[in-house]
């Protein structure tokens, strides 16, 4: 079997497992799940996999076509079982990632795409950042664990290695482990 293709598929089951523990987490009612950043997450995750696509990633893609439809599918779920409290700064967020979803639309440029889905990848993890300081039992650590696994799989799978074929990537698998890095920091300094 093909390295890449190896890499690929290794990617798509490590973010399959993440996300089994999540909705199961998610269907058992021990986390809330932030809406507004499931749907950032899934549109972004499929824009990204739209251009490692066209820019010919090879199998990297695939586990992005995957969570981003898994994303979506969590955020419909939020809708109904998420995070109720939802404030101005989510609104802001989502607003900003709107802009930048308008941006990305009008530039019709494959590196200008990567930087501004990084940057709004990022704003739509703070309603999930903002909710989880102070709530940080209300999220799953491995699914955000095991997704930052995959996406760094996904980078051993790329064919074709060019900054907007692995800044993306390597840009989700930092935010998401410093994510777990602050769940983790929180849930100890709330037990004390």
């Amino acid at each position: 079997m093909n390295i890449k293709i190896f890499f690929g598929l290794l990617a798509i089951v490590t973010s399959l497992s993440g996300y089994a523990f999540y909705m199961r987490s998610l269907y058992r009612g021990e986390i809330k799940p932030h809406a507004f950043s499931w749907f950032i997450w899934g549109v972004l995750t499929l824009i990204g996999f739209s251009v490692q696509f066209i820019e010919h990633a090879g199998p990297s893609a695939w586990a992005y076509g995957v969570s981003g439809l898994l994303c979506l599918f969590i955020f419909f779920i939020a809708l109904k079982k998420g995070e109720k409290n939802i404030v101005f700064v989510d609104w802001l967020s989502l607003l900003a990632a709107g802009i930048s979803l308008l941006l990305w639309y009008l530039t019709n440029n494959p590196l200008a795409t990567v930087l501004i889905i990084t940057g709004i990848d990022f704003c739509g993890f703070f309603p999930t950042i903002r909710k989880s300081y102070f709530k940080p039992h209300e999220e799953n650590l491995t699914v955000y664990f095991m997704c930052g696994l995959a996406y760094l799989f996904t980078l051993f799978a790329i064919e074709n290695y060019i900054f907007v074929t692995y800044f993306y990537p390597a840009a989700l698998v930092v935010f998401n482990w410093l994510f777990v890095l602050m769940l983790f920091v929180r849930r100890k300094q709330l037990q004390k």
